[in-house]
């Protein structure tokens, strides 16, 4: 699946299932796609206000290295020890269950990784869309399904969800009176 991803995409969805393997979740969720999005930025979208710093406080994905470097142990070091070339995008793999189609999985070196409902459907939207799938077709997928979230995070934390659907170029359902 990941044959269509732009190399910037790819990464963020690699970052995602890292962020959820660290944190010792059974699924990758939405919501970590969201912070590798604000992280790794593969997009160019101006109104996309929100930092890094804010998604991680919003979603709580918290901070493994304040409680261990009380104990004096520098979680960067020894990531960077036991996890060198771990995000290399070439190592990591999406796949489709041949046996079960709704299950997609992330394989990597780090270990393997279902997608939650929610984040299938972010992927299945962003293949939908013509072309290589970017940064920008992960953001389309995620603020396509008002039930993930996603949408309400980002305004919670100041994005003007106007603009944002406005760049991506996403239809606006209109109401009729």
């Amino acid at each position: 699946m990941f044959a269509r991803f732009t190399e910037e995409a790819r990464k963020a969805v690699i970052r995602a299932g890292i962020l959820a393997l660290d944190a010792g979740r059974p699924t990758l969720e939405t919501d970590l796609m969201l912070l590798a999005l604000a992280e790794t930025r593969p997009f160019t979208l101006r109104s996309f206000t929100a930092t890094a710093a804010a998604v991680r406080e919003r979603v709580g994905a918290g901070d493994t290295g304040a409680l261990l470097s009380t104990l004096g142990i520098d979680v960067d070091v020894v990531r960077r020890r036991t996890r060198a070339g771990a995000d290399d995008p070439a190592a990591w793999r999406l796949r489709r269950s041949r046996v079960r189609p709704l299950r997609v999985m992330l394989y990597g070196p780090l270990g393997q990784l279902p997608l939650a409902m929610h984040a299938r459907k972010v992927v299945e939207v962003a293949l939908w869309r013509p072309g290589p799938v970017t940064g920008e077709h992960l953001m389309w997928g995620l603020l396509a399904d008002g039930a993930n979230g996603t949408a309400r995070v980002l305004s919670d934390l100041g994005v003007d969800l106007r603009d944002l659907v406005q760049e991506l170029g996403m239809p606006v359902a209109r109401r009729s009176a």
